[in-house]
This record gives C-alpha cells, structure tokens and sequence, in this order.
C-alpha cells in the first residue's frame, strides 16, 4: 500500500565482479532504432544471486529464472537514446509456486545518475504482461491499472531523461523464505501500446473454489463446501443478538466510569495529561476501528474469468456479486445463506455483533455508514475529493489558484449535509494517501514539469518575483539559467539545481496551505458539529507541509509498523496541537491460505494476535493517541482486489469465519482499554516474532 524507494544500486566495479561469478559473458548492445517499431532484448548480466534452469518454459521463448536472494535479478545495456522514441516496455512472465514476490524494474541514467522505478507484483501460476507506458517516467503518477495477474504497479524513484537512460534492471525487491522460481521472455521495447492478455495461460487450473478460496494453498480451517458456510451463518445470525461490548463501555462505547461536559458530539478534550475523545453524553472516549465494514471481498476478474471455478448468471439470484471488473464471493456466500432479498440485512446484523463480539467500538473508514447512522454506532466518513470542477496539475494535487478550485472548496462541504445532525459521527477525513504525497518531489516541482499552464504556476512566478525581482536575480540565486516568464507557463525540462528545489518546496508549503484550509473552510462552514480527522497521511509528512495541517481537529495518519511511534505523536501535539488517530494498520501471515500477508509480516494467527495487542495497547497508554482503526475487517481475495492487494490481513475470511487467536485478542485487548489509557494498567508486551517486510 506504500511506496518504497529501494537503495540498490549498481556501479561499472560492481558490474565487473558480478560478470565474473556468474561466467556469463556480457551479450552485445542491443541496435538504436533504425526504423523498426519493435526490439527484443535479452539480458546482458544475471546478477549475483541469480540462475537459469534448463527446461521447456510454459511461455514461448520464455527463460526460468530461479532467486536465491532479494536484489538478484536481470541487467540489460544499450547505448544512450535507444529509448528515447519508445513507447512502451513489456514482457510475459509466469511466477511458480504459491506465495508472492515484488519485482523493481530500474531505469537509470548511466552508473551514478537518476533511478527510476516500477515495483509490481505477479499472481503466481498464471500467465502475466508488463505493460509500462514509459511516459510515466514524468512520475505524474504513482499507481499505474493493474491488468489481469499482472499486480499493483507503482512508479517511485526519480524522474529520468529516456534519452539519457543507458541501462534497466529488473530485481527482487522482496520475496519470502523459500527461492522465487519464475519464467519470463525477452523485454520487447516498442512504439506503440503491445496489446493485453485476453486469456492468460493457467498451469494449475482455476485459482479460486465456488466460496471464493484459494485453490493452490491448504490449510486448517478451509471450507469444503457451500453447506457448510451456510450453517456457519446461520449460527452466526442466531447468536448475533447476544454480542455484547466490554463491561467498561457506555451506550457509545466510551468510558462508563468518567464523564465530563457533553456537546451532543465527539469532541476532543486534553485533560493536562493525555488527549481523548469525548462522547455525546460527556463520555471519555477512545476510539478501536474496523475499516471496511462493508460487505465487500472484490475479486479482480477482467480477462480472468478462466481463473474462476463459479461463475453464475449475472442476472439471476446472484446479480448482486458483480461489480465493474470484480466479482463477490462473500457476498455470494451470504446470499447462498439468506437468499437475494435478505443477505444484506442480515449481513449487517452478523457485522455489528462481530464488531461489538470483538470489542470494537468505532465503524472505521471505507465502511457501509448507513448501518452505524441507523444503530447509532460511533463510525467515520471519507469525503471524496473528487473535485468536479478542478484541474489536476500533479497527480491528484488541484490547481488551487484557479476560481474553479474555490467553488469546489465550497462545495465540498455539502457532502456532510446528510449526516449535519448525527451524534454517532466521530467526524470526517477529508481525503487518504494523497498520492503527491509519495513523490520525492514536492507539489510545485512536479507541477512546473508536468502541466504547462495553470494558474498555480503562474501564482509561483509572481511568489519568486516577490523573493528576487528580476530573472537575474532568480538565476543567480538558482545557480542555474531561469526566468520568471518560463516559470510561468510552458514546457519545463531544465534539472533543478538544490536551491531551486528549495524555493519549490517553500511555494508547495503555500500550495498545501490553500488546498487543506480551503477544504477544512468549506466543511466547517456546512458542518461545525463534527470533527474534522485530516487526510490520513502516510506516515509522518515533512516540516513544510504542517502549516496547512492546522485546520484540521486531529492529525490522522496510517502507520504500518510494530508500534505507534511516540516520538511522531509528540511531534505532532507540539506543532499542530492536536491528537493522532492511526487510520490503518495491520497484520498478516501466510498460513491460511492467502499469497500475502500484508504489510506488517508475522508467523501465525496467534501471532497476528500478540501484534494486535502490542501495537494497540502501547498507542491505548500514549497520551498523544485518541484511536487506531485495524485494516480491514475482511480478508482480501486471494486473486486480489481492484490494484492486486490480496493480503490475510482480515479479522475474518471470505466465509465469514474469524480468526478466533486475533479476535480472541483483541477483545481481552479492548476491554482494558481505559484502563490503559488512564495509566492504570500496563500494556501488553508478549511481542510475536516479526518477520522480513514483502510489501
């Protein structure tokens, strides 16, 4: 779910002792274009860690590749420029076995110069193309369309010159345990778009069972068929009644024991101590959430439908389990159990007993609301910042400058029209991961080399007219050849020296300010009840992005480690004033039938259960912390959701059958939970053993 940067890196030395372990020879250049709308190339280097395997590979003029070790991986050279009127790079490749593993493909301009990557990910036993436009070494985007088992493209590094670029490799980036043993043809460089696979090939058969399981994993626990997940929901209907929250929760899931001054809504409260929540009724409040409760396990299907053992008519029983590009066997699975008028009324009786059986008391992001609106359970909102009006000018970043930007930010604020009046909003995130956000480069530097013309350029040359006067002055001070006027408008293609990146990032500070206040404005001005939970950034944003994050009531972050960092959260209360609420995180194992097991790596269930308990009974006793909200209540489907992601990251599985070692963990985690927060109790430290990250 996050961008990586890797810091692999090869040199001529490097490249020299590699060729000499491995005896292979160095293959000739491959030919600059000479007319020809096609070139195959063929590695130059295995690198170190890497081997061929005799034998017939399932893909024409496929080669078996087998890696011992992350970083091994394929080195192709060509002269400088032999990429310069490319379009498109591409290759069919076949994983084996059946756990995944993330390949980065670099490109680089000569030993020392800039890197450019695209990490992805395969689905193993099925044929699979890279496709990679090489227009997006712009890096205008970060996540490129997955296409058929060919998983979660994303772009990271640096922007490169193609017609500099003199030399690509494609490396393990991670992998677990066990040797990644794939087959992959010669890399086609072309000038126009190479088609799609329609119908890949498939070594081993469909990948998917009728309920929705992995047919190339086994594993205790699995489901030998629809009447069995049938019965288990029935039995979970019948008992949904009696699921109870903790014993120290009030009506709203806030401390029984400790009141002050009630609103009518969530507010925050800092007690001299530590920051809270505080409930309508006056209740401290600290907020455990499950994102994603919604019934909802897609499976990515486009060109795929081969790799499916069930398919039914999309306009009978099950019409509702087709979505676009996807499929949906847990909602197959509850409509196989309730039939086609009551699965879902009867799946969000079964969700909410789950959430209050697991001790859970805040429906979290990315969930069916409308279920928490109607039981008057606390829950959040994302707001769509899909600004109608507005044009991009660096990934998802707006011209913020441009009149059209000011009338969406007035706008905005009408979606929380419907939920005005309801005490069980906690409060609303304005946006998620903003993808500008995993740029290296800030706003305005991407901005200035991918969009020509637009108001916010212009508003950045009058912001260094104002700094320097002249375009003497600029230039000089930018200790490169720069004017005023091409900074203003126009293609930009020139090398940013230091202290022009320092005067960019100076004006994305401006850009942010105007972006996240403008929205905060516009929300406050239909809604002033609720609280407004910020953009849940990725991690810790950098110093010149605070300034604009002052509008918002608490600071939201998704932070996939061990442990809530304590020393970000204090950063945070000191700059911002404001407590940090954890969006995401989670855990995952590779023993229960799925290929991943998400971005935080443990052993086992139980493991997953210990991680749970440390990481949240640590952010419980942090002054700083007023909530952590688990991704995600279900399991990703093995065959992966719209991007690739298919992790056992759940707290139950496709059937609708939980993970009694996490639960079961979690539900002795939350019933201390005020204990903790109050410093009454200690937390858990039983850490599990945390294994090599994958993704």
């Amino acid at each position: 779910m996050k961008d990586f940067n890797p810091v692999f890196q090869i040199d001529r030395r490097e490249f020299i002792r590699i060729n000499a372990l491995t005896g292979v020879g160095l293959l000739a250049a491959p030919p600059v274009w000479a007319g020809e709308e096609a070139m195959e190339w063929k590695p130059a280097e295995l690198l170190e860690g890497l081997r061929t395997e005799a034998g017939g590979a399932p893909l024409e003029n496929a080669v078996w590749y087998v890696a011992g070790k992350e970083n091994a991986g394929l080195l192709y050279t060509f002269p400088k420029g032999a990429l310069a009127d490319a379009a498109y790079l591409s290759a069919d490749l076949l994983v084996d076995g059946n756990r995944l593993a993330v390949f980065l493909m670099t490109l680089q301009e000569g030993e020392n110069g800039p890197r450019f990557t695209l990490r992805y990910m395969n689905l193993t036993e099925v044929q699979s193309r890279l496709r990679f436009p090489l227009v997006n070494v712009n890096m205008n985007r970060w996540r490129l369309e997955r296409e058929g088992a060919w998983l979660k493209p994303m772009c990271g590094g640096e922007r490169v010159d193609l017609r500099e670029v003199d030399r690509l490799t494609i490396t393990i980036l991670h992998k677990s345990d066990e040797p990644l043993r794939w087959c992959q043809t010669p890399l086609r460089v072309t000038k126009t778009e190479p088609p799609r696979l329609t119908k890949p090939l498939l070594t081993k058969g469909p990948l998917l069972d009728e309920l929705g399981q992995s047919t190339l994993h086994a594993w205790p626990g699995k489901i030998n068929g629809p009447e069995t997940v049938v019965k288990l929901l029935t039995a979970q209907k019948a008992a949904a009644a009696g699921k109870k929250w903790p014993e120290s929760f009030n009506r709203w899931g806030g401390w029984k024991d400790k009141k002050i001054n009630a609103s009518g809504f969530f507010r925050t409260h800092h007690d001299g101590k530590r920051w809270w929540l505080v409930d309508p009724e006056g209740g401290l409040f600290w907020s455990t959430g499950l994102d994603c409760v919604h019934p909802g396990i897609d499976t990515y299907s486009e060109n795929l439908e081969h790799a499916l053992t069930w398919m039914p008519e999309r306009e009978g029983d099950y019409k509702a389990i087709y979505g676009n590009r996807a499929i949906d066997y847990l909602k197959a699975n509850f409509i196989r159990a309730f039939g086609p008028e009551k699965w879902r009324r009867e799946w969000a009786a079964i969700a909410l007993s789950q959430l209050r059986e697991f001790g859970f008391n805040t429906v979290g992001n990315w969930s069916d609301w409308s279920i928490a609106r109607e039981a008057q359970v606390p829950y959040v909102r994302p707001l769509s910042t899909r600004l109608r009006r507005s044009k991009m000018i660096y990934r998802d970043f707006p011209d913020v400058f441009h009149a059209n930007f000011k009338l969406d930010a007035l706008d905005y604020g009408e979606q929380l029209r419907d939920t005005l009046d309801d005490p069980a909003l906690i409060g609303y995130f304005l946006m998620n991961e903003p993808t500008w956000g995993f740029s290296r480069e800030a706003p305005a530097a991407g901005m200035l080399f991918n969009t020509p013309a637009c108001e916010t350029r212009k508003e950045l040359a009058r912001f260094l007219g104002r700094k320097y006067g002249d375009n003497a002055a600029l230039a000089q001070a930018w200790n490169m050849q720069a004017t005023l006027e091409e900074i203003a408008e126009g293609p930009w293609n020139k090398r940013l020296t230091p202290e022009a990146v320092k005067d960019l990032t100076a004006f994305s500070a401006v850009m942010v300010n105007v972006f996240f206040t403008s929205l905060s404005e516009g929300c406050k001005a239909v809604d002033p009840n609720h609280l407004n939970l910020g953009i849940r950034y990725q991690g810790v944003p950098p110093d010149w992005m605070v300034e604009g994050m002052k509008s918002f009531d608490v600071f939201s972050m998704n932070c996939y480690q061990k442990r809530v960092p304590l020393d970000t959260c204090r950063k945070v209360h000191e700059l911002l004033n404001q407590p940090v609420m954890i969006g995401e995180f989670h855990f995952g194992a590779l023993d229960v039938g799925l290929p991943a097991p998400g971005l935080v790596h443990v052993r086992t269930q139980a493991d997953r259960g210990k991680a749970y308990r440390v990481y949240v009974e640590d952010a419980a006793a942090n002054p700083c912390c007023v909530g952590t909200h688990y991704f995600t209540l279900y399991d990703q489907s093995a065959m992966g959701r719209f991007d690739g992601e298919n992790y056992n990251i759940g707290f139950v599985d496709v059937c609708n059958q939980p993970y009694v070692p996490l639960a079961d963990a979690a539900r002795k985690c939350h019933e201390r939970l005020y204990a903790l927060a109050a410093g009454q109790a200690q937390p858990y430290t039983d850490e599990p053993e945390y294994l090599p990250r994958l993704f």
